[in-house]
């Protein structure tokens, strides 16, 4: 049993934070070079070798890694998540700029809240409900910018697609959160499918690019947003007194993504970029905020 240390919590909590503030901006680096499909053909590979490290150093049993049920299992999760989820998702970062493309990204927290009501029958409480009307507001106002000076016109395809991502990823957390097995053997089984899923996809379609600053920014994706965030993360809320404070600092993510896209992608940030995030994090936060006042 982990003993609980604040300190500790908050310094990986603030890691994490960190890490994923970074990402969005990796992205857009990466798919300056290199298509979706190879970017995230790269960035898979990697979190696969990145899991086969922890999985072959790891003193958990393993013997029915392989079996038939959960190679199927896997399969569907894998190509849910990272193929699907990411493939959608670096489609949409092609498309968009960082800063509308980054807070569109949470709105899985949304998909999440409405799919938990549809197919686990957890009820939405009217605090709930005006939360996601703040979110969805937000979405209009991030949608609805018409262009960005420097940036230009801001792409309704990209927006449906960002908003997809979102669906792909709320439907994989709802099978992930059901499925018991140790989160490392899960986790290398979906990205070795989904390795394979999207190898065969860039074979029948554009191929595999070779390029060293694209694959270099697969690589960081590969590590910080799918691979050891996730553990950094795990510690933060093994060491946490109280998760429900730990998991509210990952919010603080999308506002710090902001200053690295303004300093190191050059993207000048408008206020309604920055309006329209304040309110998807809002509408998430509210219901939280509300329940503890009760």
């Amino acid at each position: 049993m982990q003993a609980k240390n604040s300190k500790k919590s908050y310094f990986y909590a603030g890691l994490t934070v960190l890490f994923w503030s970074t990402v969005a901006t990796a992205f857009k680096f990466g798919l300056s070079h290199l298509s979706p499909a190879n970017l995230l053909f790269y960035s898979s590979l990697t979190s696969l070798i990145f899991f086969a490290v922890l999985l072959l150093f790891s003193n958990k049993r393993k013997s029915s890694l392989f079996s038939l049920p959960n190679l199927l299992k896997s399969a569907l999760f894998g190509f849910l998540n990272p193929f699907l989820y990411y493939l959608i998702l670096f489609e949409a970062y092609k498309l968009l700029p960082a800063q509308i493309a980054q807070p569109l990204n949470y709105t899985w927290v949304i998909v999440v809240t409405i799919l938990m009501a549809v197919f686990m029958n957890q009820k939405l409480q009217l605090t709930g409900i005006i939360g996601l009307l703040i979110s969805f507001g937000g979405v209009i106002v991030l949608s609805s910018q018409g262009s960005i000076p420097g940036l230009g016109e801001i792409n309704i395809f990209g927006v449906v697609l960002a908003i997809s991502s979102s669906l792909f990823w709320g439907i994989y957390w709802l099978l992930n959160v059901r499925d018991k097995r140790d989160d490392v053997h899960k986790l290398f089984l979906n990205f070795l499918f989904g390795t394979i899923f999207i190898f065969i996809y860039c074979l029948f379609t554009e191929g595999i690019t070779i390029s060293f600053e694209g694959i270099t920014a697969g690589i960081y994706i590969g590590l910080f947003e799918m691979g050891i965030t996730f553990f950094v993360w795990l510690k933060a809320l093994q060491y946490a007194e109280n998760t429900a404070k730990t998991g509210n600092i990952i919010y603080l993510s999308p506002f710090l993504s902001l200053v690295f896209i303004a300093l190191i992608l050059g993207e000048p940030i408008s206020i309604l970029s920055i309006a329209g995030l304040c309110l998807i994090v809002l509408g998430i936060l509210l219901p939280k905020i509300l329940k503890k006042s009760d």
